[in-house]
């Protein structure tokens, strides 16, 4: 077995690591693989806990400044918080914001919000970045309550977890459309009988976490993005038991975003998707 190693650093300047152990037949692609890598941050879900409002975390309830609307669905139901991100809190990680605190609300139907006809559809999940985040409670919404009990919710209703970072490097997985593109969709052709067992081992070692902001894209089913139409991961929340997630069977939500409108925070226009086996 070969090793790969990858470095980064935090926010503070400490180095990281990572060894990604390949299939021995891939040693010899060694260095090509190696061109793919590219900066992520890990989450780290933390124990259960309350949690303050301008925290980073899943689930809870929201931050949420005075007399601004809470998110709510067509029919008026109020959306759930899925998770929330306080980038001061995080290793930068270009072109997010270092600053601020970004959104991601679903609602609580058998589609987790998402539209299938049109998975840009903010009116069943919510995508909110304030720019600026008061750490006052006392200039934020009082009285926030965790909506009726949900039906369908893919995370544990109102109980916070909050998050902890990491910031690493990975390579391109198979599952991710830019593999096709970095290393070609004949890439496991040459291995003959062999390319899909040897393609399931390189995407079983090259998994970094299914819980994640930026990097490359994990999927249980196929990549529903346009790659005439360039779109980067911007948040990523799998199945976990330790954190009481399930997204159908075992499944994995992305948000992704264009790169120009991440470049100017602009998150009005935000793809979703979730997935299962």
């Amino acid at each position: 077995m070969s090793a790969l190693s990858a470095y980064s650093k935090t926010r503070t300047g400490i180095a990281m690591s990572k060894d990604i152990t390949l299939p021995q037949e891939l040693d010899p692609f060694r260095k090509q693989i190696l061109k793919t890598l590219r900066p992520y941050i890990k989450l780290l879900p933390q124990p259960a806990r309350k949690a303050l409002p301008w925290e980073s975390k899943v689930g809870g309830l929201p931050y949420l400044p005075a007399g601004m609307e809470y998110p709510t669905a067509p029919d008026g139901s109020p959306l759930w918080l899925l998770a929330q991100f306080n980038f001061e809190d995080m290793p930068t990680l270009p072109p997010f914001p270092e600053r601020g605190l970004l959104q991601f609300f679903i609602n609580d139907d058998n589609l987790y919000g998402l539209n299938l006809e049109d998975p840009f559809d903010q009116s069943r999940f919510r995508v909110i970045y304030h720019p600026e985040i008061q750490e006052k409670e006392t200039v934020l919404e009082r009285g926030l309550r965790i909506p009726d009990s949900p039906r369908f919710l893919p995370i544990e209703a109102g109980v916070a977890y909050p998050l902890e970072f990491r910031k690493g490097e990975e390579v391109a997985p198979p599952s991710d459309y830019q593999f096709d593109e970095l290393l070609g969709n004949d890439f496991f052709r040459a291995f003959g009988e062999e390319q899909w067992e040897i393609r399931s081992r390189y995407s079983r070692a090259v998994l970094s976490s299914r819980h994640k902001i930026g990097g490359y894209a994990f999927f249980c089913q196929e990549d529903p993005r346009n790659p005439e139409e360039p779109m980067e991961l911007l948040f990523q929340l799998g199945s976990d038991q330790q954190i009481n997630t399930m997204w159908g069977d075992m499944g994995v939500a992305n948000f992704f975003i264009c790169p120009d409108d991440l470049k100017k925070a602009d998150f009005s226009r935000v793809m979703y998707n979730w997935d299962c086996y």
